[in-house]
């Protein structure tokens, strides 16, 4: 008789149960482990590709903040010397609007006005001959109360003034337009 036949037979279908269901779990282990690297290997791949994009996007906005960065400094440039520019021009301005308050201040130069010589209020005739030193024939010329020429002075160096910026204000505009 052999070993085999002395267990019972119950047991023996046991036994065999046994020995093929731990067959079927060491292979099922294994599909398992078999899947589970090759997922994780999908999931790397996957994470390498992304990153390798976020890393190109960031890379693309790095680019486009330095071009940005780089334009904002050209037009602060720009807007500075044009700054620099209107002050100068605007102080030139007031330089030469004081000189000419001072010399009209000074009597060092009188402001005058042409007076129509074919007007009938105003009585003069027109000369035959110019002056000497001059080339207008008969300018006959009225001056002007120093009070009221500095205020035409004050009115002009409002205007000029006006001026000055409005050129600033102009620039300004052409600037950023471009």
């Amino acid at each position: 008789m052999r070993f085999f036949e002395l267990i019972p037979v119950v047991y023996r279908l046991i036994a065999g149960r046994m020995l093929l269901a731990s067959v079927f779990g060491a292979a099922f282990a294994l599909a398992w482990h078999l899947q589970a690297w090759r997922y994780t290997a999908r999931l790397e791949h996957q994470a390498a590709v992304q990153m390798d994009a976020l890393n190109q996007h960031s890379q693309a906005a790095l680019r486009r903040q330095q071009a940005e960065q780089e334009k904002r400094l050209v037009l602060e440039r720009q807007l500075s010397a044009s700054d620099q520019q209107h002050a100068r021009e605007l102080s030139d301005a007031q330089r030469d609007q004081g000189r000419l308050r001072d010399r009209l201040a000074t009597a060092d130069v009188r402001l005058s006005v042409l007076l129509d010589a074919a007007a009938p209020a105003s009585g003069c005739a027109l000369r035959a001959t110019a002056p000497s030193g001059s080339v207008v024939h008969g300018t006959q010329r009225a001056g002007l109360d120093p009070a009221h020429a500095q205020r035409i002075i004050g009115i002009t160096d409002s205007g000029d003034n006006g001026l000055i910026a409005l050129r600033a204000c102009q620039a300004y505009v052409r600037a950023i337009a471009r």
